[in-house]
């Protein structure tokens, strides 16, 4: 009998939105809006937003995961600001159509873009 390596099971749930939260910057520019958050099943926190921007008509988004703490809620406005630059945001980890799986060695990588606290994403 063959012993199979067990692969480590994901933690993170992914709750879709399906753009129904905007994304404004601090200086109320339009960024584009919440797809999904990214919730981690042990503790529920969220830990990662999913950024949708760009497109028109549902056609050509681009699909952006950013570290939940680097957006803020704003009632007045109701919706979310980040509190990184467009710029920054578009250069950072993305897709197109296929979604990568959102291991740790992803999730390190955006933690590492972003500047932010790395999340375990993965368990035993």
């Amino acid at each position: 009998m063959t012993d199979i390596a067990k692969a480590p099971t994901l933690l993170l749930v992914q709750a879709n939105l399906a753009g129904t939260l905007k994304v404004e910057s601090r200086d109320g520019d339009h960024v584009g809006a919440v797809h999904a958050m990214m919730v981690h099943k042990t503790s529920g926190q969220v830990t990662y937003s999913v950024l949708s921007l760009g497109g028109f008509l549902g056609m050509g988004k681009s699909f952006y995961p950013v570290p939940f703490p680097l957006l803020q809620y704003d009632p007045v406005r109701d919706g979310y600001v980040v509190t990184i630059d467009k710029r920054v945001l578009e250069g950072g980890p993305s897709w197109a159509n296929n979604a990568p799986t959102f291991d740790q060695s992803y999730a390190d990588r955006v933690a590492s873009y972003y500047g932010a606290a790395k999340t375990d994403v993965a368990g035993d």
